[in-house]
């Protein structure tokens, strides 16, 4: 059983940054795929960034390349997300998930649009909540 643990949301205005961590606890594969997702109310959940933990090749949806930066702690088994120059349209709840399918498998596999597909990923944290104010 894997156990994902997130933390480092807030409110911060339009153009701040925060940085938010996954921690990983239970059995965790050698390798796998790191993805973190955001759900804004009344949308649906999309991933903006993976990481495979394997190789560390990290993967950004298109909203987010240049402003946000995945990375990884293996000692901790911890996952980062740096999130800067922020806006509101990032307003949302944000989840860490893992799968041990290779990163660039799900990327390779996603529909147009979209960075991974959530169902790929078996375990996911509780959410921390990110609100951008303009």
């Amino acid at each position: 059983q894997v156990q994902l643990v997130e933390s480092g949301g807030g409110s911060v205005q339009a153009g701040g940054s925060l940085r938010l961590s996954c921690a990983a606890f239970g059995y965790i594969y050698s390798s796998y795929c790191m993805g973190w997702f955001h759900q804004a109310p009344g949308k649906e959940r999309e991933g903006v960034a993976a990481i495979d933990t394997g190789d560390g090749s990290t993967y950004y949806a298109d909203s987010v390349k240049g402003r946000f930066t995945i990375s990884q702690d293996n000692a901790k088994n911890t996952v980062y997300l740096q999130m800067n120059s922020l806006k509101p349209e990032d307003t949302a709840m944000y989840y860490c998930a893992v799968s041990s399918i290779p990163c660039s498998s799900l990327v390779a596999g996603a529909p147009p649009g979209f960075l991974v597909v959530e169902a790929d990923f078996g375990y996911w944290g509780q959410g921390t909540q990110v609100t951008v104010s303009s």
